[in-house]
């Protein structure tokens, strides 16, 4: 396993104890993997952190590191979304974050992913 970049749904589905993505988790821990979290896709999953306690823990490990909207990742997702013909922010910087690691994405929703990269290699959860 190379990494995952987690999307929204991916992030929503460790929050719901999913057996697949704690199992991912614990195969990269193992491995010494990081795992970048796209701000973008923290901001569309989290709602109540007090509530959402596996997604707070994961997001302050040593291990994860949280992935701005900066400047440059602003104009490449703006540059990918005209490519693609497509208006989801989320799923273009969950792309280009994943695609800069050279990771697979772990998410609920294949079909947008696939319409931004189709090459990308997905984790459905």
């Amino acid at each position: 396993m190379s990494g995952v970049t987690f999307d929204a749904g991916g992030l929503i589905a460790l929050d719901r104890n999913d057996r697949r993505v704690v199992t991912l988790l614990a195969h990269a821990a193992e491995r010494g993997i990081r795992i970048p979290i796209p701000a973008t896709a923290l901001a569309q999953a989290m709602r109540n952190p007090a509530r959402q306690s596996r997604l707070s823990r994961l997001i302050r490990q040593s291990d994860t590191d949280l992935m701005p909207l900066n400047g440059p990742d602003a104009t490449a997702v703006g540059l990918l979304l005209a490519r693609t013909g497509t208006s989801d922010i989320v799923d273009a910087h969950v792309v280009v974050c994943a695609q800069r690691a050279g990771q697979s994405v772990v998410t609920s929703d294949a079909g947008d992913l696939r319409r931004i990269a189709p090459k990308l290699n997905l984790v459905a959860v």
